[in-house]
């Protein structure tokens, strides 16, 4: 208990409580996260393999779902290995780097996978409203500069992030109620003003996911222009299935995210603390989980290339 109650400016350790008011039910929520998680991780991994596998689907579509999938591994990683520790071993303490570390890569993360929703975004409205310049526009340098610039601008959202909670002096309670540390849950640990930390997690909240969900509009705003003016219903179909995926995943990333930020802003005192917290959880490994299941459900190529190496590998078995 000491490493909760001393009052040094910069504690060694927090200490992490999992989910507050169910820890009695840690055990069994595990169960259900293990499962979730394992199954992120293998889908992921095989979505991986499949892409840089087959030479017919290193285009643009894929190269971004390469990169929505590595965003989504590293974002399950990050949090849900030590979400477990919790519920089995009780393993609560957290140095205090390993904390923003952790903070610094759900952000990170976040943001980044933000950014390449927007890239799928112009990608499907090339591939629709200007087929005909789809490879010119997309060509492999300009996928990858896209998906630096998405880098680049994380780091620079996020590291501010970092340094905020280096600043702040923790002279309270080192108990953050929840599985994983993020930013505001951290800051509220501290004896000076956040006020900075908070005004600067919803600038950003608004400036740079805010922007993107807008981009995501407008390209479907011209994506569904350019679809209603196809002479068939069955182009219209056609065109409209091609991006079925990418809304799936869309709707998976972005509504929990925003439910989470609008009720800690709007809502805290209303909605129970362990459903934060247990939304928050699920956010982390919910969409890794189902996108694979998305994407190799809607799309034929990716489809086909997992049977064959199943049967490949059944083969190989026998």
């Amino acid at each position: 208990m000491a490493a909760v109650n001393h009052t040094d400016s910069r504690p060694g350790t927090f200490l992490l409580v999992g989910i507050p008011g169910l820890e009695r039910f840690h055990l069994w929520i595990s169960v259900p996260f293990f499962s979730m998680y394992t199954f992120a991780l293998l889908g992921n991994l095989v979505l991986l393999f499949i892409i840089f596998r087959e030479q017919s689907l290193h285009k643009p579509m894929y190269l971004f779902l390469s990169a929505l999938t590595v965003a989504d591994l590293l974002l399950s990683t990050s949090t849900v290995p030590r979400m477990l520790a919790i519920f089995w071993f009780r393993a609560r303490g957290i140095s205090f780097g390993a904390c923003l570390a952790q903070v610094f890569l759900v952000h990170f993360i976040f943001v980044a996978e933000s950014a390449i929703l927007v890239a799928m975004a112009f990608d499907r409205y090339v591939a629709i409203c200007n087929p005909l310049r789809y490879v010119t526009l997309l060509t492999p340098s300009i996928i990858w500069r896209i998906e630096v610039a998405a880098v680049v601008r994380s780091l620079c959202i996020v590291l501010p992030l970092v340094f905020l909670l280096q600043r702040l002096s923790y002279c309270r309670n080192h108990v953050i109620p929840h599985s994983y540390c993020e930013h505001m849950g951290v800051a509220r640990l501290a004896c000076t003003s956040i006020k900075v930390d908070a005004v600067y997690c919803l600038t950003i909240t608004l400036l740079s996911v805010g922007i993107d969900v807008v981009f995501i509009f407008v390209s479907y705003g011209l994506i569904l222009r350019a679809v209603f003016q196809l002479p068939s219903t069955g182009a219209r179909l056609k065109a409209m299935g091609t991006c079925g995926s990418h809304l799936c995943s869309i709707f998976l990333f972005y509504t929990p995210a925003f439910f989470s930020v609008l009720t800690h802003r709007f809502g805290g005192h209303s909605i129970p603390r362990h459903i934060h917290i247990l939304l928050a959880n699920l956010y982390v490994v919910v969409p890794p989980m189902l996108n694979p299941v998305i994407y190799g459900a809607k799309n034929k190529r990716i489809r086909e290339s997992l049977l064959c190496m199943l049967a490949w590998t059944g083969r190989w078995g026998n």
